[in-house]
This record gives C-alpha cells, sequence and structure tokens, in this order.
C-alpha cells in the first residue's frame, strides 16, 4: 500500500474535474468510483458530495468523516481494482486498497500587523533594603584651625591667692610677714599643733576701728548649747571656721556675727573668709603675739564653748584660758585660713 499526502485543495479539485467528465463512478451511497463508464449526472452529483463531504467533514450516505476542523488531514482508500474509494476513519486503508492522505492544512497566511502595545502593568512593591556597604576610607586631616583669642585673667577671691607675703606680695608667706589678706601670719602648715595643714593670718588690730579690738557678749543666745563645745583645757582643735558656721546659725549678733563681717581688699582682691578663732588658734595668736602685735591686755573670744552657759576665752596678754559666762563683754580679733 502506497501513501499518498497532497494539499487539500489541489486533491479537491483534480476529484472535482474527474466526477465532472465522468471518470469516477458512485457505486453506493457513501463509495464512489473512478469507472469512466457512467456518465449519470446524478452519480456525478451523488460523488460531488461525497467527496465535499469528506473534505467538510460531514457525515454522507452513514459514512462518519472527522470534522476538518479537528484534524489536519484526511485518509481516503482506493480499492486497486475497482478505484471504489472509501473514508478511513481509523487512518489505516488494506493491502488491496490505496492510501491517499488529503492535507487539510492550508498555507500559510502573510503575517497579520502588529498589534497595539499593551498598556504598563502596575509597578511592583518595593524589594528589600540591602545590607550596609562597607565604611568609605579616611578622609584626609583637614587644616588645622585658627587659635581662639585668650581669655581674660579672673579676679582672685578669698583664700584663692596663696603662699605669697609681704607688703608687696611677692614672698612666700612665713611667721610675721602681711598675709594675702592684710593681716599677719601667725601659723603655717609647719607650726606643731596646726591639724589644718593651712596657714593662718590675724585680722591687724585696726580691723573694726582706728582706736583697735572691738567687745562683744559671746553670743545673743547666753543658755543653749551650740553644739561647739570644747571642755578640755589646753590648745584644741583648729576648727574655728566650722565652729563660727554653727554659731552664725543660732546668734543674730556676738563675737562670730562681728567676725563674720568683716571684709578685707587688698590689690583689687576681696577676701571676706574671715572666722572667730577657736580656742586652739586663739592660743597659737598668744604663743605669736609680738608678732602680730597691738593686742588688748585682756580677755579674747574663741568660738569654743565650754558648755550651755559659759565659752572658752584667753588672755593674750598673759595666755591664760578661762571658761566664761556668755553674756559677758570681752574682745574679738577675726582671723582667716588659707
Amino acid at each position: 500500500m502506497v501513501g499518498v499526502s497532497v494539499n487539500v485543495w489541489n486533491a479537491k479539485r483534480r476529484f472535482l474535474e474527474r466526477v465532472l467528465r465522468g471518470g469516477i463512478e458512485v457505486n453506493k451511497i457513501g463509495t464512489m468510483s473512478t469507472n469512466p463508464k457512467s456518465r449519470s449526472f446524478s452519480r456525478k452529483s451523488a460523488g460531488v458530495l461525497l467527496l465535499v463531504g469528506v473534505l467538510a467533514g460531514v457525515t454522507v450516505g452513514g459514512v462518519g468523516v472527522i470534522a476538518a476542523s479537528s484534524t489536519r488531514s484526511v485518509t481516503v482508500c482506493a480499492d486497486q481494482k475497482t478505484n471504489v474509494l472509501r473514508y478511513a476513519k481509523n487512518g489505516e486503508c488494506t493491502k488491496t486498497e490505496t492510501k491517499v492522505v488529503l492535507n487539510q492544512t492550508g498555507a500559510t497566511g502573510p503575517a497579520g500587523a502588529k498589534g497595539a502595545t499593551g498598556a504598563t502593568g502596575a509597578t511592583g512593591a518595593t524589594g528589600a533594603t540591602g545590607a550596609t556597604g562597607p565604611a568609605g576610607a579616611k578622609g584626609d586631616t583637614g587644616a588645622a584651625g585658627t587659635n581662639g583669642t585668650n581669655g581674660t585673667n579672673g579676679a582672685s577671691t578669698n583664700s584663692q591667692t596663696k603662699n605669697i607675703c609681704g607688703v608687696n606680695g611677692t614672698t612666700a608667706c612665713a611667721v610675721g610677714l602681711r598675709g594675702p589678706g592684710g593681716g599677719i601670719v601667725f601659723m603655717t602648715p609647719s607650726t606643731p599643733g596646726n591639724t589644718s595643714g593651712l596657714f593662718y593670718e590675724a585680722a591687724p588690730s585696726t580691723w573694726s576701728s582706728p582706736s583697735g579690738d572691738p567687745t562683744s557678749v559671746w553670743c545673743n543666745n547666753s543658755s543653749a548649747v551650740l553644739g561647739v563645745a570644747s571642755t578640755v583645757g589646753g590648745t584644741g582643735a583648729m576648727d574655728g571656721a566650722n565652729k563660727t558656721a554653727v554659731m552664725l546659725g543660732v546668734c543674730t549678733s556676738g563675737a562670730a556675727n562681728l567676725a563674720d563681717a568683716y571684709t578685707a581688699t587688698v590689690n583689687g582682691v576681696v577676701y571676706e573668709d574671715w572666722f572667730l578663732p577657736s580656742k586652739g588658734e586663739l592660743n597659737q595668736m598668744y604663743v605669736k603675739r609680738t608678732e602680730i602685735g597691738d593686742f588688748a591686755s585682756g580677755y579674747y573670744w574663741s568660738s569654743s564653748e565650754y558648755d550651755a552657759t559659759f565659752a572658752w576665752n584667753q588672755n593674750v596678754y598673759y595666755g591664760t584660758q578661762n571658761n566664761r559666762d556668755k553674756a559677758d563683754t570681752t574682745y574679738v580679733r577675726p582671723v582667716r585660713a588659707f
């Protein structure tokens, strides 16, 4: 059996021509013959219908033909003796038949015109932030800035100027020299019994008036314990500044108030950190009374309390230390430490 595949349109044209010329005989409904003996018009018409049915994919005379749209080729078997054609539904012919494959696929048509560009799609979601890149190289060092203007020197106050004594303020401090606050140095850090490690100066005798040291009661509150007691005889601690601060919290007038109110201005510097000396500091004033000079011949108050009604004082001329009624009047001389 020989298989022959031809273009569907050429095959249709040839079969139609043979039917019209009487070259195909229709033997029965659904088959046709190529016997040229019969010229019957009705048979020719039937053959045309059969061929058209085969090509169009319809059912003619009980022969089922697959629709042309469902396959690209149709197989027709021609009997080699009788030339009778039949549609091979399964695409197979017998050994006594010639297999004719009719191709239903037409020639490829020309390409259609390019379609319009579609609308732009929606913007996609923002991607995740990428990893931080490596640090850049270190930049060059910038040029040095201009120097700023020098500030003005601040004024020294109280105990900021230390260790410079003498009338002109150019000498290292020592006992007997003029101190920074205008008094007389009577104790240095190396003085035996000086537990503070500071220098001390006593105000001049004219600190209150040209006539000398003033007198006062110890405190206007003469019947209460202030908490600055020192009941043991002898020199005592070098803590007059602390004791004076306690007295000022209770006394509205008295020896501590006079000492605290004193201020001295030396070379433009104001010194206002004066206080009433403790029993120990007052005793050292007695020891250096000659260097200090100009003491009155009498007793001077200390900031050391004895009890609720008595406080310590000392006769700077003779050196005697006594406890005395707080309401009594005795002399006052301020000191300062630096």
